[in-house]
């Protein structure tokens, strides 16, 4: 029996048993977009009552960046053969669709799977820790660190990402289109974002750090 052909570049990459999309790009992304807005719209409500707008965002993003490394990239990692898929499922049809902007998913490159690996095991826990002490305690003085943590090892594992490929020849988009829509636009919110949460994170550590220095030097003044 002959195989499909897939859709990925390079074209002589081997997938032995692909089976080909069932679902349209606009389907993937309508039901991803959707999801994305239920699960912000929840948080927003039901968490953030008493929060202010900034908080709100942030406990948004931590559930959204969090539930994806742990659903999305979870999947990827423990379903090496997501390609074979004939049942239609959304993941695999996630990652079908994905890999026209980076074949590597397809072909199973194992630096994607080290970084999304880690990703999924550890940044997706950790960022709903995150959203858990916006939303119960606050005030914790390790909200600010576990942000900055989590938002680093995101840049780290993003340079990483962007790095391999572009000693790898950069040549794994089936076009222009899936090239800058995907491996640039959809990951690229994962470079801004935690750079600014890192900003902001560090500058209120170093607030805080500043201001225990304070204290300590006014008691031993007072000691004298």
């Amino acid at each position: 029996m002959e195989e499909a052909a897939h859709p990925y570049v390079p074209r002589d990459l081997k997938l032995p048993g692909y089976v080909p999309i069932s679902m349209s790009m606009s389907s993937i992304l309508t039901i991803y977009l959707a999801s994305s807005l239920f699960l912000v719209t929840l948080v927003w409500f039901l968490f953030g009552r008493k929060k202010t707008q900034l908080d709100k965002l942030l406990m948004c993003w931590w559930a959204f960046t969090g539930l994806t490394h742990l659903v999305l990239e979870g999947y990827f990692v423990f379903s090496p053969e997501f390609f074979k898929d004939n049942t239609s499922c959304y993941l695999a049809e996630v990652w079908k669709e994905y890999s026209k902007g980076d074949s590597r998913y397809a072909g199973r490159d194992s630096a994607v799977i080290a970084v999304e690996g880690i990703t999924a095991v550890i940044e997706g826990p950790a960022s709903l820790l995150a959203v858990k002490r916006y939303a119960i305690a606050k005030e914790k003085s390790y909200s600010y660190v576990l942000q900055l943590a989590v938002s680093l090892r995101q840049l780290y594992g993003c340079l990483v990402y962007f790095i391999t490929v572009f000693l790898e020849g950069d040549n794994f988009a089936t076009n222009s289109f899936y090239y800058y829509s995907y491996y640039i636009g959809a990951n690229g919110w994962w470079v801004l974002i935690p750079l600014l949460i890192s900003y902001r994170c560090w500058k209120k550590i170093c607030e805080t750090a500043d201001n225990v220095e304070t204290k300590t030097k006014k008691k031993k003044k007072k000691i004298r």
